[in-house]
């Protein structure tokens, strides 16, 4: 496998850019090498610049439900372009999207479209805030919610604590009201509702926790969820920019048999572009401006060439649903090959997988920290130096795509039964 390009950009990157990198992941730093510099994607297939072809089960970070380069993705986006990149004003095409969303997800009775998960995830919890008239905000460790400053938190001395910044640069006062509790773990939540219940405006939680490696919440977990913020007269927020359309059209909640009142979504309904969405139930939506006093804007939300990759993407996802099930076995098959191997645990829902170096059956963040980061750095390098590209990250999720082939799969599983420890 050779590297010499992809190290010489990333020696020229590190002068321009910190890390030499625009997201911190890219950097390869968790798997101790250099991080390969990409020419081009086609289907499942990425080529980097030093002409190596790998199967690609990074996807983006999960946005490429359907491969690469669609063809039809690709020749809708190329058709707007002729008309103009962006205008600063309205389209139809964002409410065309809008009611596509809609129609899979109805309690998302209003929505705004934004350019990133992040703006979704914070303005969702802004205007939560500006509907109850409250404060602070629970969410969980090991879930991940975008970078906004509020949100970059760990666990104090104990649950019951107010989060300390887990980030330079954030100033305590701002993760001051943010509580964080353990996921799957019902007391702690209980716990900081019985402290501040007339204080917490919302809980924001990834149904399908995705950044800590793929947690799956436990029976019953987010039901209890639903019923102690309505009990306390609090928003539950669906953070489902991964899991909002990978997992159906429906997304987690829809999977689930859970109704939020808030969602936020991203990846796959950008259909590879910058596109993030918040929404949920109309008296709470109606607090934006501007119609009311939740201030949120951006120049390039509801772009039109974004919005013209979201509606062909959801459009072949609405109009093919047996794509769900397909990519479903794919996983199932990669997964049965994990298994096999008797070195890792794995927790897979879907198309959404990550194999745990740990004896430990991961259930939240205190568990997904026991695997062995040295020992997935090592299997991370023999599954690229044999053409499988997946997350240089042991925290980090695996995705398949409906481009994935038979072929890409029964290699995939071959690398990985021949991997020895």
């Amino acid at each position: 496998m050779k590297t010499d390009i992809s190290e010489k950009y990333f020696d020229e990157a590190k002068r321009l850019m910190p890390g030499g990198v625009n997201s911190p992941v890219r950097a390869f730093n968790a798997v101790g090498r250099t991080p390969l510099f990409i020419k081009s994607a086609k289907g499942s297939k990425i080529y980097d610049e030093d002409g190596n072809v790998f199967i690609d089960y990074v996807l983006s970070w999960g946005p490429s439900i359907l491969g690469h380069a669609r063809k039809e993705v690709i020749d809708a986006v190329k058709d707007a372009c002729d008309y103009g990149l962006t205008y600063g004003a309205p389209t139809k095409k964002e409410s065309v999207l809008a009611g596509m969303i809609q129609a899979c997800m109805p309690h998302m009775e209003l929505m705004r479209m934004v350019s990133s998960g992040t703006e979704a995830t914070m303005s969702a919890i802004r205007a939560a805030r500006g509907f109850t008239g409250r404060d602070k905000i629970i969410k969980f460790s090991g879930c991940y919610h975008g970078h906004s400053d509020g949100l970059l938190v760990k666990s104090g001395s104990g649950l019951l604590s107010n989060a300390a910044p887990d980030s330079a640069g954030v100033p305590k006062g701002y993760t001051d009201n943010t509580l964080v509790a353990a996921f799957n773990d019902e007391e702690s939540v209980k716990a900081l509702f019985e402290k501040y219940p007339d204080e917490i405006a919302c809980i924001i939680i990834e149904p399908v926790a995705a950044n800590m490696g793929v947690v799956l919440p436990q029976n019953g977990f987010l039901h209890f969820c639903r019923d102690i913020t309505k009990k306390y007269g609090a928003v539950l927020i669906f953070d489902e920019v991964i899991t909002g359309f990978r997992l159906g059209l429906s997304g987690a909640g829809g999977y689930f048999g859970v109704t939020p009142d808030m969602t936020t979504l991203g990846k796959v309904v950008g259909g590879g572009m910058p596109v993030g969405t918040y929404g949920g139930r109309k008296e709470i939506m109606e607090c934006v401006s501007p119609l009311g006093k939740v201030y949120q804007a951006g120049t390039l939300s509801g772009n039109p060439i974004a919005m013209t990759a979201g509606i062909k993407t959801l459009e072949l996802l609405i109009n093919d649903e047996k794509i769900y099930s397909r990519i479903d076995k794919k996983a199932a098959k990669i997964e049965k090959a994990f298994l096999e191997t008797g070195i890792v645990n794995v927790n897979r829902i879907g198309s959404l997988m990550s194999a745990f170096f740990t004896d430990k059956a991961v259930t939240d963040y205190a568990s997904a920290l026991s695997s062995d980061t040295k020992a997935y750095s090592r299997y991370f390098s023999y599954m690229l130096e044999n053409g499988i590209y997946i997350a240089p990250s042991q925290f980090e999720a695996m995705f398949v795509s409906d481009a994935h082939t038979d072929e890409d799969i029964q290699k995939t599983c071959d690398v990985i039964r021949s991997y020895k420890e």
